[in-house]
Order: structure tokens, then sequence, then C-alpha cells
């Protein structure tokens, strides 16, 4: 491709959708109204591959309960970090958010004692988080540590009875052989440019949302980029991408409609992660456990909307993942549902 196709490419986009930063910044272009206003947010997300393909395999359940205060004063270590950190900024806007979940990991058949070993590995994860979201410029900074526990002591084998148990499902018969307990430690950082492009189509508002990031630990470590476009009524243009379980496109479930008010959204993504350790397919890391040769490439493509009716919120997505290790049978294909209320 040559350099004056390259231009004109360039130059179309930025037509179409100039970008933020030939304009005042993110900060200054949120009203006041919305900045000023001290918002909490309570979401509960629901993952589960019944909701996608109808299938129980590979990443077969998620669930994750977040708290999240637009106003809360950060610790002073945490001005700290942001001092130290060149690309992770403190002021005003910072808020910080609370996460508590568990997620479940089978493999294609469930009804053997002895699994497949070129399947993914049995493993549940259980886990608490506290993050810092910063909106700095023409991009918001998220940055989340997370500890939480690998094995029987995530209590995976008792979820996934009880739920199939209250469904009549098939009875998952492989639990024995699931990861052994390992404490888990992540820390992972997130920037995103929530309005980089953007297009006025009145009464409509359409914008293009790049994000990169970076998580590092024992139970993942990638680096990951992606974009994310939303569509949106105008007069309720800021509103967010629902929140999600990691590792996935980014979204904070942060909407700002007011009372008696009836808005949605509609939005699709793509994210490529590059994969150094996946607990979950490497196994243990300290000890010999089940494990299958991973992908080092892995993709996320989604879609949705949100559903929103002053402070309360209803989300679907559907989620499509590429292999995450060789012979898998099938891409995950899962559906996720959340309720969010603002108080």
């Amino acid at each position: 491709m040559n350099k004056a196709l390259l231009a004109g490419i360039s130059s179309a986009l930025i037509a179409a959708f100039p970008p933020a930063l030939a304009k005042d910044t993110l900060q200054d272009r949120i009203p006041e109204a919305i900045t000023s206003e001290d918002n909490s947010f309570l979401t509960i997300t629901v993952e589960n591959d019944l909701f996608g393909s109808g299938t129980d395999e590979n990443y077969t359940s998620g669930v994750r309960l977040t708290y999240f205060n637009d106003k809360a004063s950060p610790p002073e270590f945490v001005r700290s970090i942001g001092d130290a950190v060149p690309f992770f900024n403190i002021n005003e806007t910072t808020s910080i958010y609370y996460s508590a979940g568990q997620n479940l990991y089978t493999p294609e058949v469930i009804t053997t004692r002895i699994p497949d070993p070129n399947d993914r590995p049995y493993a549940g994860f259980l886990y608490g988080s506290i993050g810092y979201r910063t909106l700095f410029d023409n991009h918001v900074d998220d940055i989340e540590l997370t500890l939480g526990v690998v094995g029987p002591a995530a209590l995976g084998e008792e979820t996934q009875r009880f739920v199939h148990d209250l469904i009549g499902s098939d009875d998952p018969k492989g639990w024995d052989s699931q990861l052994e307990n390992e404490p888990v430690v992540m820390l992972a950082y997130q920037r995103i440019w929530p309005d980089l492009f953007s297009a006025p189509l009145d009464p409509f508002y359409f914008r293009i949302a790049p994000h990169a990031g970076a998580t590092l630990g024992n139970a993942y470590t990638y680096a990951n980029a992606g974009l994310t476009f939303l569509l949106v009524p105008e007069r309720h243009r800021w509103q967010t991408a629902p929140a999600r379980v990691r590792p996935a496109i980014p979204g904070s479930g942060q909407f700002y409609v007011p009372e008696d008010e009836f808005s949605w959204l509609i939005f699709a993504g793509v994210e490529g992660r590059a994969v150094a350790r996946n607990i979950f397919l490497d196994g243990n890391s300290f000890e010999d456990s089940p494990s299958v040769d991973k992908k080092y490439g892995v993709l996320d493509v989604n879609t949705g909307f949100t559903v929103t009716y002053g402070r309360t919120q209803i989300a679907y997505t559907l989620n499509w993942r590429s292999d995450e290790f060789d012979n898998q049978r099938d891409n995950s294909l899962f559906g996720s549902v959340s309720l969010g209320y603002r108080f």
C-alpha cells in the first residue's frame, strides 16, 4: 500500500470521525453536571455459555459483583502510586471500585470421572478486586489489583453441582482432577480513549473507543488492545459499555440518564490478546497439575445492547472467543447479562 493511499485513507477517517484531540479535551467536554455529581453504581454481571452457544464447556460461567463510587477520595498510598507511575494520574475525577467474583472452567465432556487429557482442566477461581479509574485529558486510566485463589478452595465444584441440580442438567463428574489450590495475585492496567473518534448523527451519537493494556500475575499475564464502537442517543452520549468479567473487552457500566428518562446503547467490540500465562490452561505454577498447550494469541469479538430507565440498567452481551489451546474443538460463545443500579 503506497503512501498516497495511506494518506487518503487517514484523511477520510479524520474527516468522517474528527479526533477528540482536535477538540477540547474529554475533561472539558463532559458536562459539569456529570463530573460534579456524586454517583455510585452497583452492578451484578453473570456470564454463561448457556446464554450463548447453549453448551457447558470451556469458560462455562462467571459472576462478578461490582460497587463503583464516582467521587471516592483515594487513600494516600494510591496517590503515591499515581505520583510514581508516569502513565497513571490521580485527580478530582478519580473513582474507586470494589469487585468480588467467581469463574468456572470445564472440559467439553463433564460426564466422565477421568477427563480427556487433551482438553482444558477443571478449574474454579474465587477473587476480590480493588480498582481506581481516572479521567485525564482525552483518556481514562484504570488500574486494578486482584487477590484470589484457584483450586478446591474456590468452590467451583460446589457451585456447578448446585446450579446443575437446580436446573436439572448433567452432573459434573470430573472435579476430582481440578487444579490444585494456589493463591492468585494480579495487577491490571488499562487505558481507554472513550471518545477518540466521534460523529454526531442527530439525534444519535456514534463514537469509536480504542483501548490498550496489560495484566501481570500468576493467573493471567497478557497484553491487550482493541476497539469498541458505540451508538447512543445524543442527549445521553456519556454512557459506557456494560461491566464485564476479566479478561474481556472493557466496560465500566457507568450511565448517566436523568430520572424518569429512557435510553439505550448499542455496541460492538474487538480485542486481541498476547498471552504469556493462563493458569487455567498452563496448570498450577508450583506443582504438577493437568494442563494443555495454550495458544499465545486470542481474539475476542462482542456485540450487545443496554436498556436504561433512570437509575436502572439491564444489558446483554454476546461474546465470541477464538481457540485458546491446541486441539480445542469449538470456539467459545457465551452470553453476559448485567443489571446495574445508580444511587
